[in-house]
């Protein structure tokens, strides 16, 4: 499988998986898997690649991520959570505890974007590298960077500019020190829409999946 690489202004690139890019003729087709992967130099370090499912899972171990299991799992992720609130509070960021093994971060396009733009707002690094702060003391964790669009404009527009948001938003988590193996970006375009009408702005946002490592 052939994906896009796309470099940005943090000196990062990633692949991501939710389409493919014929390198001839430049046609983009969906990829149905929706997997992710993230590659480039961040620092001026190369990462490599990582993709889902053994993969993953294997790229942690190497890395010497260890597995939660048991009632372990719950404790964890209760003290990865309020971390999360407690130092997120009042940043605009939406904290969702998903279920026990799941925390789900929630970036508003409004907050985090400007218009039809994919770099970070200034004033928002600092909240990104602080969450990429958190997540680093909590390293038994995956997280998934997921881009979402509404439905104004063309599906390919909007599916581009979802990848590259994701994108930027996984780099400086990224450089805050998410090893690459723990990160896994992809966009989904005006897919997933959370609210009608499909252009509402709320459907325009990047959120993030933390879930327990259980090997």
């Amino acid at each position: 499988m052939i994906r896009k690489l796309l470099t940005g202004v943090l000196a990062a690139a990633f692949l991501v998986g939710c389409t493919t890019v014929d390198p001839i003729t430049g046609e983009r087709t969906a990829n149905r898997t929706a997997n992710g992967a993230i590659i480039g130099a961040i620092g001026g370090a190369a990462l490599g690649t990582l993709a889902g499912g053994d993969d993953r899972r294997n790229a942690l171990i190497g890395a010497g991520v260890g597995a939660l299991a048991g009632g372990a799992i719950g404790n964890y992720m209760d003290r990865t959570y309020q971390n999360l609130r407690e130092r997120l509070a009042g940043s605009g960021v939406g904290v969702t505890r998903v279920n026990q093994s799941q925390i789900l971060l929630n970036f508003p396009a409004d907050l985090t974007f400007d218009l039809n733009r994919d770099a970070v707002k200034g004033q928002f690094v600092p909240t990104l590298s602080n969450v990429g702060g958190i997540l680093r003391e909590y390293e038994q964790t995956t997280v998934d960077v997921y881009g979402h669009a509404d439905c104004t404009g063309a599906d390919a527009y909007n599916q581009d500019l979802s990848e590259r948001r994701a994108m930027n938003v996984a780099s400086i988590l990224a450089q805050g020190g998410v090893i690459r193996q723990r990160l896994l970006v992809t966009g989904y375009g005006e897919s997933r829409p959370i609210t009608q009408p499909c252009e509402a702005a709320a459907n325009r946002r990047v959120e993030v999946y933390i879930s327990a490592f259980t090997g």
